[in-house]
């Protein structure tokens, strides 16, 4: 008997709320299972980060759900109060940001920001949480983590302050976690070793995470399975070996022929060819998805 997923989106739709209601999402379907680190990917405007606001329950206001059920642990997360939705972030989902240099408050050290889910949902105070806050640097392999709390963010690098974003949404032993673009403020070398990071924490907790990207380098490394978005729909899915090995959409064979290789010879970047486009703004339309639907 198969396991039922840990989280289980089931057509789930999305739309603007002013008229004329244009659909952003459109019934999307998808699973994460327990320990799994399952891949949003797509061209920017795909809807990945609509599917993750969604599923944390932060969409933006301009943007309702209209259709299907976000489940975890068997839960419909759209269905629950303010106050229930409150009490499970952080402790059930937390989410990783897209942008360490924005995502800390310049004007607190980062022990308080570190510490806050851990004050205000495990109630820990004095030196048992100064304890937890210099374990959870330590897991993420900052050195001196005792100076390190007393700084300010402006104070201390980008791969630090992402770093510091990873502990903070591992800190409560969540189920889930959203990574939202977690690497794409970040240069090379560091992104490889957040990455790693990342896929270290998740194994060692147990832990779902639903990582949103672009791209697709980023996807082989870190992904166990794939879904692939254009324009809010779900255009292919499954193990992602067997996706990047032999794509059967010719959107994502697209997007495989639009990355950058040095094994590949002549030009380095592959434009989408006009008639995959085509296809999918023909399919859009006739559910109401013109151009510029996606977000």
């Amino acid at each position: 008997m198969v396991p039922a997923p840990l989280l289980a989106i089931d057509g789930l739709s999305a739309r603007l709320r002013a008229p004329p209601h244009r659909p952003l999402l459109r019934s999307v379907c998808l699973d994460v299972r327990e320990g799994e680190v399952h891949g949003l990917v797509g061209e920017s405007g795909a809807g990945k980060s609509t599917i993750g606001k969604a599923v944390l329950g932060i969409l933006p206001r301009a943007i309702e759900p209209c259709g299907g059920t976000i489940r975890l642990s068997g839960t419909d997360l759209l269905g629950l109060s303010p106050a229930r939705l409150d009490a499970v972030l952080g402790t059930e989902i937390a989410l990783i940001p897209q942008d360490p240099m924005t995502a800390l408050n310049p004007s607190r050290r980062i022990f308080d920001q570190l510490t806050d889910g851990l004050r205000l949902k495990r109630r820990l105070r004095g030196q048992a949480l100064r304890d937890k806050a210099v374990a959870l640097l330590q897991d993420v392999q900052i050195p001196d983590p005792e100076a390190v709390l007393r700084r300010y963010p402006h104070e201390i690098s980008g791969g630090m302050r992402q770093r510091i974003l990873i502990a903070a949404a591992f800190s409560l032993d969540p189920k889930l976690i959203i990574a939202d673009e977690p690497t794409t403020a970040l240069d090379v070398t560091v992104q490889k070793e957040v990455l790693r990071l990342i896929r270290k924490m998740q194994r060692s907790h147990g832990t779902g995470v639903v990582f949103v990207t672009h791209d697709l380098g980023v996807v082989a490394q870190v992904c166990d399975r794939l879904t692939v978005l254009y324009g809010g729909m779900v255009v292919e899915q499954g193990e992602t070996a067997a996706i990047l090995a032999a794509p059967s959409h010719p959107y994502t064979r697209a997007l495989l022929d639009a990355t950058p290789r040095h094994d590949r010879t002549g030009s380095g970047m592959r434009p989408i060819p006009p008639q995959v486009a085509a296809a999918l703004q023909a399919e859009l339309a006739r559910y109401g998805m013109g151009p510029g639907a996606h977000v």
